[in-house]
């Protein structure tokens, strides 16, 4: 891989600490969410945080196969929706679910630019048979 860009953030405390990126942008406290036993939902989580990113990098990457196929659409977004659960032996993994919508074209059509956004997406790559992903599409 030719290394494009490199982000650097550093935890302290886990699940419930904080975490800052290199350059103080990002600067928040973490906790564990209530439903994995936190006190409450009042602080982000690392699935948050995950679900965050990977819905901004997979909406840039559909906007560029749109960009790219001269098709034309309303606004599209993308809600990430992850998971965290046992797999076994004690390990947890993750799951995700995208839902992308795509206006403007037909539900065929934002099928087939959500499944080749998934091909060039970065985060769609690097969970690619590490965990499954549900891509499902709307066009309204």
């Amino acid at each position: 891989m030719k290394t494009l860009y490199t982000a650097v953030a550093t935890a302290k405390g886990g699940r419930n600490g904080e975490v800052r990126t290199d350059n103080g942008v990002l600067d928040l406290t973490v906790r564990m969410p209530k439903e994995l036993g936190g006190a409450n939902n009042d602080h982000t989580n690392p699935e948050q945080l995950f679900a965050a990113g990977y819905a901004a990098c997979f909406d840039s990457a559909l906007n560029r196969v749109i960009q790219m196929s001269g098709t034309t659409t309303g606004e599209t977004s993308v809600m990430a929706k992850v998971s965290i659960g046992q797999i076994g032996n004690g390990a947890f993994g993750l799951a995700a679910n995208l839902e992308i919508n795509i206006p403007g074209v037909s539900t065929e059509e934002a099928q087939m630019l959500a499944d080749k956004a998934h091909q060039i997406c970065p985060y769609s790559n690097a969970t690619r048979n590490n965990m499954e992903v549900l891509i499902t599409v709307t066009n309204n």
